[in-house]
């Protein structure tokens, strides 16, 4: 009965399919070509972009077609190492691959740090509405993969950590825990996250502005105390 009543609430929602696909050709046309434009700022113009149940529908739109191009690049990187990818945990993968593996957050049409953080942080914001007019399951797994890979290339992959993709991932954590909060039954966490939590491992995060490291960051602790709250 809980299923039904969730279906019948999210049919009352009122989406306009034309204002979704018009909303989401201008992020990926306009956004992420400004090269002298910070990756901030483009992302927060886009995150004004993504409001109400439409903005919510095409962030969440952005992260799926992210974390299926990385794991289509994932896929093939592995094929070519003779190795297996394994999409509910690539931090097993990336252990065996180490910098063979290249990180798969680049060279797509979305930008990790300006679309899809954008998305991340619409979604978060919006955590309500989120659950109320999608399919929060594949999201979260969505969002969750994202994460993976962004950590696991930090630890196994020697990627380097910049301020940008520490934002992502402290964003991503974030942006779960409001998702999980607002569902009556949030799925169990991925073992990625439940290894990262039980590793008091901090990174070194370098600010590429100034070309300094700028402080350390423990994506584990941040995990325990937010997803675990």
């Amino acid at each position: 009965m809980r299923f039904l009543r969730l279906g019948l609430r999210k049919r009352r929602v009122q989406h306009d399919p034309a204002l979704q696909q018009e909303l989401l050709q201008d992020v990926r046309q306009r956004f992420g070509t400004h090269e002298t434009t910070p990756f901030g700022d483009q992302a927060a113009a886009i995150t004004g972009l993504l409001e109400g149940a439409d903005g919510v529908m095409v962030a969440t739109e952005i992260l799926r077609e992210f974390a299926e191009g990385a794991h289509a690049s994932v896929v093939v990187q592995a094929a070519e190492l003779g190795l297996v990818a394994d999409r509910t945990n690539y931090r097993t993968l990336w252990k065996s691959a180490g910098k063979r593996l290249r990180s798969p957050l680049f060279g797509q049409a979305l930008h990790p740090y300006i679309q899809v953080s954008a998305a991340v942080t619409a979604v978060g914001a919006q955590a309500r509405q989120t659950v109320r007019v999608t399919e929060p399951e594949p999201l979260l797994a969505h969002m969750f993969e994202v994460l993976d890979l962004t950590v696991a290339g930090w630890q196994y992959g020697r990627v380097l950590v910049d301020t940008h993709g520490a934002e992502l991932a402290a964003g991503l954590i974030t942006a779960t825990t409001e998702l999980r909060a607002e569902m009556s039954d949030p799925p169990p966490l991925p073992p990625p996250v439940r290894e990262q939590m039980r590793s008091n491992a901090s990174v070194d995060v370098l600010d590429p502005a100034i070309s300094r490291f700028v402080g350390q960051w423990n994506p584990g602790k941040q995990m325990r105390e937010s997803l675990l709250a």
